[in-house]
């Protein structure tokens, strides 16, 4: 094993130095919110009664069956969103990755819903799929129906699955696009040579080259869809919350600031573990194989 020397230690030194304004920044923030969550969900810092140890906040909420309900759905629209939006990326990756005449303007146009407002796309979606909304009148006025379907707040949450999607394929496009168009187009060709199909190609050279970058764009989108409140709120169910509007419904209409605490830590549990799951299986299922 290579021995550190003192250029060495003082070249890392130098490094962490000039890390150290934003890194230090962004870890004083986050330590301090995820400090100040927890402790709250065990009573310190307690707006409404005495300041002090407890685990009876935990108690209540980890016997609630909403939240059991809150964390196994916010679950499902996240893992489902993050694979979807990854795997549409992809798609749109592998076809932008050699230009062509428009390319540019469609790379643009794919990131467009970076800069919708979330609650601005959630409010353009419910004029499209509303009872009465654009779709339900196209299939009234062409026959196709002869009722309006309910699309909207449907008990699956297909209707926020899509928003996600929309919203977070731009970025995991973002992610994604420059590993993807930095594969030399020989090693395609040479595999194309040597009979590998499209899918192969895919499988094993484009998989395994960008996978750290498909291991990030899955983290993110997990992450973020995992704390959505907007969607939710617009066009989610209305038998079940997200974790982030039961957090809300905790705070704001019982105020009890401490039990909402309860949920942040639980949402920001939640919110790693799935994270962690998505890049060791993402890991096994492209390198582990291949073993």
């Amino acid at each position: 094993m290579r021995a550190y020397s003192p250029s060495n230690w003082k070249h890392t030194g130098v490094v962490l130095l000039c890390l150290l304004p934003g890194l230090g920044l962004i870890i004083l923030l986050i330590g301090t919110v995820i400090s100040m969550a927890v402790a709250q969900s065990v009573g310190y810092f307690n707006f409404s009664g005495p300041s002090e140890f407890s685990l009876i906040y935990w108690q209540k909420q980890l016997a609630s069956p909403f939240l059991h309900r809150s964390v196994l759905y916010s679950a499902k629209i996240s893992l489902l969103s993050s694979l979807i939006s990854v795997g549409l990326a992809y798609m749109f990756a592998m076809w932008l990755r050699r230009p062509f005449p428009g390319s540019t303007v469609l790379g643009g146009l794919l990131k467009a819903p970076m800069m919708v407002p979330g609650l601005v796309a959630a409010f353009l979606l419910l004029n499209v799929i509303a009872f009465h909304g654009f779709v339900n009148e196209f299939l009234l006025w062409t026959n196709i129906i002869s009722k309006p379907l309910r699309m909207q707040n449907d008990s699956f949450g297909t209707a926020v699955i899509f928003l996600q999607v929309w919203k977070q394929m731009p970025f995991a496009l973002l992610v994604l696009i420059g590993p993807v168009q930095s594969i030399h187009n020989e090693i395609f060709d040479a595999a194309r040579d040597l009979g590998a199909s499209a899918w192969t190609r895919f499988r094993k050279i484009v998989l395994p080259l960008t996978l750290t970058a498909m291991q990030a764009a899955l983290i993110l989108v997990f992450i973020r869809a995992a704390g959505d409140f907007s969607f939710q709120v617009i066009v989610g169910p209305r038998e079940v919350s997200s974790m982030a509007q039961y957090m809300y419904t905790v705070q704001r209409l019982y105020g009890e600031w401490n039990e909402a605490a309860v949920v942040a830590v639980v949402l920001m549990t939640m919110s790693l573990t799935g994270a962690l799951l998505l890049a060791a299986v993402s890991q096994f299922l492209v390198t582990g194989r291949r073993r």
